[in-house]
């Protein structure tokens, strides 16, 4: 499984095609996570000022056409994907829970 993280407002704009974000246009691939606590520190380090609800979008790697590397340096490897994401490919949908300063307190099912 890949984790993606979008802000809500993203992932309603275009319910009928695959999702492209902005990262595949501007940089060639979909950034994604490997686990939870990798998609929170996302979140942490650069969604904290991102206004409005934040989704962590769960992506089995099977359903995907596209291409998906581990690319990274350090050590930590984050999944790309290089193309599109289906949304038969998405198998769940999470939504992130913050503070009010904008700090991720927890992951839950999205209702």
């Amino acid at each position: 499984m890949l984790l993606h993280v979008v802000p809500l407002a993203d992932w309603s704009a275009a319910p009928e095609g695959p999702y492209a974000p902005a990262s595949l246009a501007a940089e060639g691939f979909v950034h994604c996570s490997a686990d939870g606590p990798a998609a929170l520190a996302v979140v942490d380090a650069h969604y904290r000022e991102v206004p409005g609800p934040l989704l962590v979008l769960v992506i089995d790697e099977e359903l995907l056409t596209s291409e998906v590397r581990r690319e990274g340096s350090g050590g930590t490897l984050f999944p790309h994907v290089y193309g599109p994401v289906e949304r038969t490919a998405v198998t769940s949908v999470l939504e992130v829970r913050r503070d009010a300063d904008g700090r991720v307190r927890e992951l839950v099912p999205r209702a």
